[in-house]
């Protein structure tokens, strides 16, 4: 199946890739075969039990004991299918998934959008690998899929069996609120490519995944956890663009689609309905025209791009008349799990549909090996999810996405021995770039502009670089996601303006799309997109400043007229 899927989109990963394959069972057929174990696991089930396995609840570990406690009364007392994790920490998270998996008739799901692995909801105990606009850059897709298998084995030994990534959006629109650096790009192609890599990879190692955000999330300028987004766009546009990657990776095997919350009037005209409610989008268009038979996930439930228009339980109903198997996040599970037995009894739905999509979901679980419960070990469980060679993979992941646009002639002129300016814009502190590159320039001197510097700042680091013959700039992006516009005032920008005229090398901690916004900054002989302000990706810009690293990266979105999609030494 993978190999006709790789033909079918005109590409194939690397030989290494395919070496480090398993021979495990293909998903997709086995959820839609009879096992004894799903059998007697259903028939055991009452009528009320098997809607709730059609549900997922929120859950985090660092809210505190009576937080943690009432979702154990949830999980207890309604016997959901599954959780969804959220913030907290390693030990934490395994105490919990311990707990609510003994309170559970049949064993849980247990997911986490970890789009860049456990760091996503764990950030400060477990590693964070780039960003996949970051990993859109990158031309050796064996790597993304090795990233994807190290990820799913971080799930596994928390206890999680499910991933809702990797986002196979394809973010051609940079004033994207809520998906842009987490797409892989602009591009169909290369979206497929590095979508294919990290879903064989993690599936390859055991653990499920869920593309997102059907039918594309990537064209919209409205965030659909606050409204709902509308795309206006003709059917014949999404079947070809917004669908692709979705089309190739359910050929390729994919055990999960997220349905998305957007308004599509080309494809339902109901006013005001979320594509996520709509029969038409769920089941005529992913289910029939594109032939998958896989679970197919809700996003959160508790959105308003959702539940807007839908209230007191209404979107959970519809939701599943639409056609999806699993609802995550519902307001109130308990009230609509009610609503949807009566459902039933009105014959808005069928028993008979209900009762397959639970077998469904149990052989989903049985392919995870559910059907053999282990609890989750706390003994070395910090060691083994910050285990040496994650390290590793995350440097070489940072050093592959490192793109040079303009000329590497300025890189490549630099003596260290001169008089060296290594100026740090956005950031108040000596970071790790200024440190790497000073332990090799014997003649140098540090700056450090904060985003809002004042104009005397400003005019006294411009006063003291008449006397250096060499400028090395970084500009970094301090805030927690790296936005499409940089917080700068208007003294730094027009600084900036003044350091691209000078014989300087940009270093680019930051969204892509930031370039856009710093006029001038087209004029730099040499300028390094480093995509995130982090410590690896500091790392990974030293060494080409240094000439210890050939950057490699393209561009995978177009900036503006300066700077296309696909640029790069």
């Amino acid at each position: 199946m993978l190999k006709k899927a790789v033909l079918a989109v005109v590409f194939s990963l690397t030989v290494s890739i395919a070496a480090f394959a398993q021979q495990r069972e293909k998903f997709i057929p086995f959820i839609n075969s009879q096992h004894a174990w799903v059998d007697s696991v259903f028939n055991a089930l009452s009528s009320r039990e098997k809607v709730a396995q059609l549900f997922m609840v929120r859950a985090h570990s660092d809210l505190g004991p009576k937080y943690i406690d009432s979702v154990a009364g949830v999980v207890q007392r309604e016997q959901l299918g599954g959780i969804v994790l959220f913030q907290g920490g390693p030990v934490r998270h395994a105490q919990v998934i311990n707990r609510y998996q003994r309170l559970s008739k049949v064993p849980l799901f247990v997911a986490l959008d970890g789009e860049w692995g456990l760091g996503m909801r764990l950030p400060d105990s477990t590693v964070s690998f780039p960003y996949q606009m970051a990993l859109g850059a990158i031309q050796n897709e064996a790597l993304i899929y090795q990233m994807g298998r190290e990820i799913a084995r971080d799930f596994k030994r928390l206890g999680l069996n499910i991933n809702f990534a990797p986002v196979v959006d394809i973010n051609n629109n940079p004033r994207n609120p809520v998906i842009n650096f987490r797409s892989f790009g602009e591009d169909k192609l290369n979206v497929t490519r590095k979508g294919l890599a990290y879903m064989r990879g993690m599936m390859d190692e055991g653990i499920m995944v869920s593309l997102k955000h059907f039918p594309g999330h990537g064209d919209t300028d409205v965030d659909s956890h606050h409204d709902l987004p509308r795309l206006n766009f003709t059917a014949g546009r999404l079947d070809s663009l917004e669908m692709y990657p979705f089309r190739e990776l359910i050929k390729a095997g994919t055990s999960g689609v997220m349905i998305a919350h957007m308004n599509i009037p080309s494809l339902d005209n109901t006013p005001n309905l979320p594509s996520s409610l709509s029969k038409h989008i769920v089941t005529d268009i992913l289910k029939k025209r594109l032939g998958f038979d896989g679970l197919i996930f809700t996003d959160a439930m508790d959105m308003q791009g959702v539940v807007k228009h839908f209230r007191n339980g209404e979107a959970d109903v519809r939701a599943i008349i639409a056609g999806n198997d699993v609802l995550e996040l519902s307001l109130n599970s308990a009230r609509a799990i009610d609503l949807v037995l009566q459902a039933i009894k009105q014959q808005r739905l069928s028993q008979q549909d209900i009762d397959a999509r639970v077998k469904k979901i149990l052989a989903a679980k049985y392919w995870l090996g559910l059907d053999n419960r282990r609890e989750v070990a706390y003994t070395s469980l910090y060691e083994d999810l910050n285990r040496p060679q994650l390290r590793l993979l995350n440097q070489r992941l940072a050093d592959a996405s490192v793109t040079l646009l303009k000329s590497d002639y300025t890189i490549n002129s630099l003596d260290y021995s001169k008089r060296t300016a290594i100026i740090g814009i956005g950031d108040p502190e000596l970071s790790e770039f200024q440190k790497q590159l000073g332990r090799r320039f014997d003649n140098h001197l540090y700056f450090m502009l904060s985003a809002d510097a004042s104009a005397d700042d400003v005019a006294a680091v411009s006063s003291e670089l008449k006397g250096y013959s060499q400028v090395i700039v970084a500009l970094h992006d301090k805030r927690v996601r790296p936005r499409n516009t940089l917080n700068y005032n208007g003294t730094v920008r027009l600084f900036i303006n003044e350091l691209a005229n000078m014989n300087s090398v940009f270093c680019v901690f930051a969204n892509p799309y930031a370039l856009a916004g710093l006029p001038g900054v087209e004029q730099a002989k040499s300028i390094l997109v480093c995509y995130q302000n982090d410590k690896v990706m500091q790392r990974a810009a030293a060494k080409v400043v240094l000439r210890q690293l050939n950057p490699s990266g393209r561009l995978p979105v177009t900036v503006n007229s300066f700077f296309r999609y696909g640029d790069g030494k």
